[in-house]
């Protein structure tokens, strides 16, 4: 009975429960990152590259011919998908470059927070009432 009243103190934790969040967000994004590369990025650099398409860059290890990657792969040929590591890295580098300008968003809210000059705090008894018996001292004087 302990480990489960400890497996449920951990799943209603709002660390879990945000760590969940932050993953099904970040499956999200990377569906939207993966979109934004292969719809969006690579066909003008396929078209500055001469039309190349890099999802069909590959090495075949097997003897052969194959127009395309999906050929190679249905015909049960090895191949060495450069093309595919190619749109890998580049939606890698989206997703850190992306990941980085909102990590830097998020701080520089933070440092505004942090440089609100917080209000002083109130004086002790003890210096109210020092404060108190100089300032009689003074007019006595």
């Amino acid at each position: 009975m302990g480990m489960i009243k400890e497996f449920r103190e951990f799943a209603v934790k709002g660390n879990a429960i945000d760590l969940a969040v932050g993953v099904v967000i970040g499956a999200a994004f990377g569906s939207i990152v993966g979109s934004l590369v292969k719809d969006i990025i690579m066909p003008p650099i396929g078209y500055i590259s001469g039309g190349i398409d890099f999802s069909n860059y590959f090495v075949n290890l097997s003897g052969g011919e194959y127009a395309t990657l999906k050929a190679a792969t249905d015909a049960g040929a090895a191949t060495i998908n450069v093309g595919v590591f190619i749109n890998t890295v580049i939606n890698f580098l989206i997703v850190a470059v992306a990941i980085f300008l909102m990590v830097k968003g998020i701080n520089r809210m933070r440092r505004k927070e942090e440089e609100a000059p917080a209000a002083p705090p109130p004086p002790s008894k003890e210096e109210v009432l020092l404060t108190e018996i100089r300032d009689l001292l003074k007019a006595k004087v």
